[in-house]
């Protein structure tokens, strides 16, 4: 119903239009109590679905990405629709409006969105006054710098939003991959990178009772710098890694949008973001958990992303062009497997 019907009238307007219009459709129908027939819809509930990670259980390994629902505005509406986990976010230290519209472009062509957003967000304090009221979704905080903070006063930006978070998020995930603020993949660089992870785990470990970090990374990096994420994984003791955030590599794209800037996700991505998982597994001799995400589109995209050595997944770009039954399709390949 959702790609024959929904789909094609949505993808008439504008993305980011569309996008808060839906956003103003799902939460007005499950105030009309339509919260419970997508749950009848969309949830599957079985023990083999359960993960236990980062001291977190998970009801499944389907979670929806970062970007999405940026605001914490919308997190119980769309855990209806069989998420077993929310990721917020990207939640900065202040508001800021982002870069300049129009920002959002669909390739249909390519099954993909190409985005240069730029960390548009209410700010951290405001999506803590919205998941005062959760009970029970389970919740990651992605958090980034602002775009007028400096690299060298970056750790700052990170460290108070994970100070505010930390009461009303499960886990938290450090964004430095976002090609959309001006030098902020600059922070993957080992040095910088260690002494934000490092300053987040001291902060962390002065807390009653530390929470999961994750560190969210870019496609575009070379084996070369995959192998140093190893190695700051290990030095700086952080709980895993998500893999991987969008590609500003535009190779073998058919789209009339291809040549816009920002950062490309959806079906274009979906097999580097598996080699990445794979490289990193590997050559870690599975030292640590991974989130896979990017490309998919399909019951099948997940499986490969499990057996490459995820142990959850998550759905960004996947959910708009195939809908929220693809999150019931994924567990029940899951409950096949």
């Amino acid at each position: 119903m959702y790609k024959f019907f929904i789909r094609p009238i949505l993808f008439l307007f504008d993305p980011e239009k569309v996008h808060y219009f839906t956003f103003f459709l799902i939460k007005l129908l499950c105030k009309l109590g339509l919260g419970v027939v997508f749950r009848s819809l969309y949830q599957i509930k079985h023990p083999k679905l359960e993960r236990n990670l980062f001291g977190l259980k998970f009801s499944n390994p389907v979670g929806l990405a970062a970007g999405f629902d940026k605001d914490a505005k919308l997190y119980k509406e769309l855990s209806n629709f069989g998420f077993g986990f929310i990721e917020i976010g990207t939640v900065t230290s202040k508001p800021q409006s982002g870069n300049s519209k129009k920002r959002l472009f669909r390739l249909k062509k390519d099954q993909a969105i190409i985005n240069r957003m730029g960390f548009n967000n209410s700010g951290v304090v405001e999506a803590v006054q919205r998941l005062k009221s959760n009970k029970n979704v389970l919740i990651g905080g992605n958090i980034g710098k602002n775009k007028l903070t400096s690299n060298e006063e970056a750790v700052n930006d990170y460290v108070n939003c994970f100070d505010v978070l930390f009461n009303y998020v499960d886990y938290f995930v450090v964004n430095v991959s976002s090609p959309n603020t001006p030098n902020l993949r600059k922070l993957q660089e080992k040095e910088p990178l260690t002494k934000i992870l490092q300053a987040l785990q001291n902060k962390n470990n002065s807390k009653y009772k530390r929470k999961p970090i994750l560190l969210k990374i870019a496609p575009d990096l070379t084996n070369e710098q995959l192998l140093d994420i190893i190695d700051i994984v290990s030095e700086t003791k952080i709980d895993g890694v998500i893999a991987t955030n969008t590609t500003i590599s535009r190779e073998g794209l058919h789209s009339e949008n291809s040549k816009q800037m920002g950062g490309l996700s959806g079906k274009p991505l979906t097999k580097r973001s598996t080699e990445v998982i794979r490289f990193l597994n590997l050559k870690s001799n599975n030292a640590f958990p991974i989130i896979g995400v990017g490309g998919i589109h399909s019951a099948k995209d997940a499986m490969e992303k499990l057996e490459a050595g995820a142990s959850l997944v998550q759905l960004f770009t996947g959910f708009i062009y195939e809908g929220p039954g693809l999150i019931k399709k994924i567990n029940k390949e899951i409950l096949k497997a």
